[in-house]
């Protein structure tokens, strides 16, 4: 391997398609691999409802498993009044859980790992949550960042440190996506690497054995991780997605 952070290098695969500020803005292999995400999730619940049985097969149940899973997620963290946006919050979890699926594909691109890409995808959240508290408050929304009882002369003090709290969780939400993404790959690229110089060592090479079995446990357990990490971002979305319904 030339190097372990190889994997999550972006690459043009095109000609710059326009420019913003002076940075040519092309399509990478993040963006296509982004694609590639998508259509899968999309190629998934496709096949999975096709017949629609009532006795429903493997891929229809799971489909059915993820989707009553996320209702019940939304309806639970961020109250019956959400129900409308279920939708939307329901295509978060699928372009998170089905991107770090993707990101398990040899010689893929794991853009969840990318923080930019997480960023953007939690302001654009977090736009969508500040809309939402403004077409149902008004102006009011802007109590959210006052707790109820504040004395007044705490209050400014009070509205300050909410405000700023507030628009910490689009950055704390990537940066944990981020992170936990990042640290499982490093580590698959460690013990594969391991794997190969050991294969390479001579007498040593039965050694391979043990980094092997570690691969192989990182592998598994990033499946897991690839639908804990959908989860939590989708459970702390409905949670700051109740904040605006419910102002509290």
């Amino acid at each position: 391997m030339a190097s372990l952070f190889e994997e999550f290098e972006i690459h043009r695969i095109s000609e710059p398609l326009f420019e913003i500020a002076g940075h040519p803005i092309a399509f990478t292999t993040s963006a296509l691999w982004m694609f590639i995400g998508v259509a899968c999730a999309v190629l998934f619940f496709l096949i999975a409802i096709r017949k629609k049985a009532v006795v429903p097969g493997r891929m229809q149940m799971s489909a059915e498993v993820l989707y009553d899973m996320v209702g019940n997620l939304v309806a639970d963290n961020a109250g019956e009044k959400a129900r409308p946006y279920f939708p939307f919050m329901f295509s978060i979890f699928c372009f998170v859980f089905f991107a770090n699926l993707v990101g398990l594909i040899p010689h893929s691109v794991s853009y969840t790992s990318h923080v930019i890409v997480n960023l953007a995808l939690s302001f654009t959240l977090f736009f969508v949550i500040v809309m939402i508290g403004f077409i149902r408050h008004g102006f009011h929304f802007f109590g959210v960042f006052l707790p109820a009882g504040t004395p007044v002369f705490a209050a400014p003090v009070m509205y300050c440190i909410e405000f700023f709290s507030f628009w910490v969780r689009p950055f704390s939400l990537s940066l944990r996506l981020f992170g936990n993404m990042l640290a499982g790959h490093l580590l698959l690229q460690v013990f594969a690497s391991l794997m190969a110089g050991l294969l390479t060592a001579g007498w040593l090479s039965g050694l391979s054995i043990f980094p092997l079995a570690a691969e192989l446990a990182i592998i598994a357990f990033e499946f897991f991780v690839a639908f804990l990490q959908a989860y939590v971002y989708s459970i702390l979305s409905s949670v700051y997605l109740h904040d605006a319904i419910e102002m509290h």
